[in-house]
């Protein structure tokens, strides 16, 4: 396991020096990564917007963005954006040297205010280094048309089991990111808990899935698990809720996948 980590931490790149407070160790005794200056600055702008700042309890942006190592300069995208809270903090730690591409299938009529709320996001002064993508993920080969190994890191929040509840094409999704990301670049998931061995059962109805379910079919895109992190976890959760009635409250989990160096641009044994 300590290979691993180690071959995780060299395969990402450098890292921002960090600067401000480290975590303290958890039960387990491992560290949380160091949080960078450029994520503290980030998280506590002032012009974040007061709805972005009242969900950050419950979400632990700070914390959630050293784990991935995002860091000034890097081009990254934010899959399934909804009304953009990961997109702004993306692009305010990457900042004018980086990129976010922040993309959405495109909205149903009901869903009208969420879109109108993420294209005047993504259209404010302070976001001029985000990219708008309104890709369908029934058309998965393009929700990404970036050139091939040119992320170095795509970040899913909380609707990978939306992509499963839907029936999308998870496998062709999974290898577009394995396309757009650098050798070493990072695939960041964050989802809500199902209980063990529920593989997909619980993904429409309470809006979790199974960690074990998700984990293998990332992998099966050709991606190495390289670290876990549990700053979302909540054992007070049975895993029964219905999410939607206890956001920011519900288990967690929070996986980080690396692309292989060496690896080609397309997902191991993946259409394209």
């Amino acid at each position: 396991m300590r290979m691993r980590a180690v071959f995780a931490l060299l395969a990402f790149g450098t890292f921002v020096l960090a600067v401000t407070r480290a975590g303290a160790a958890g039960s387990n005794g491992i560290v949380p990564p160091a949080i960078s200056q450029a994520i503290d600055s980030a998280v506590e702008s002032p012009d974040r917007p007061a709805a972005d700042r009242a969900l950050d309890a419950g979400r632990h942006p700070a914390q959630i963005l050293a784990f991935f190592g995002i860091a000034p300069g890097m081009k990254v995208a934010d899959l399934w954006a909804g009304g953009g809270y990961t997109t702004e903090l993306l692009a305010r730690v990457v900042g004018p040297t980086g990129k976010v591409y922040s993309q959405n299938g495109p909205f149903p009529p009901a869903f009208k205010t969420a879109e109108d709320a993420w294209k005047a996001r993504v259209a404010e002064p302070g976001m001029s280094n985000v990219v708008e993508l309104q890709k369908s993920f029934e058309d998965p080969d393009n929700i990404l048309p970036v050139p091939p190994e040119s992320l170095d890191a795509v970040i899913i929040d909380m609707n990978y089991h939306d992509l499963v509840a839907r029936g999308y094409d998870r496998s062709r999704i999974n290898a577009a990111v394995f396309r757009a990301l650098r050798p070493g670049g990072v695939y960041g998931v964050i989802d809500n808990s199902a209980q063990p061995g529920s593989g997909a059962r619980d993904a429409r109805t309470l809006h979790r899935i199974d960690e074990a379910f998700e984990t293998a079919e990332i992998e099966k895109a050709g991606f190495k698990l390289a670290a876990t992190s549990a700053v979302l976890r909540n054992p007070r959760d049975d895993r029964t809720w219905f999410v939607m009635k206890h956001r920011g409250e519900q288990d967690r989990f929070v996986l980080k996948f690396i692309k292989p160096p060496g690896a080609g641009g397309i997902g191991a044994g993946l259409p394209h």
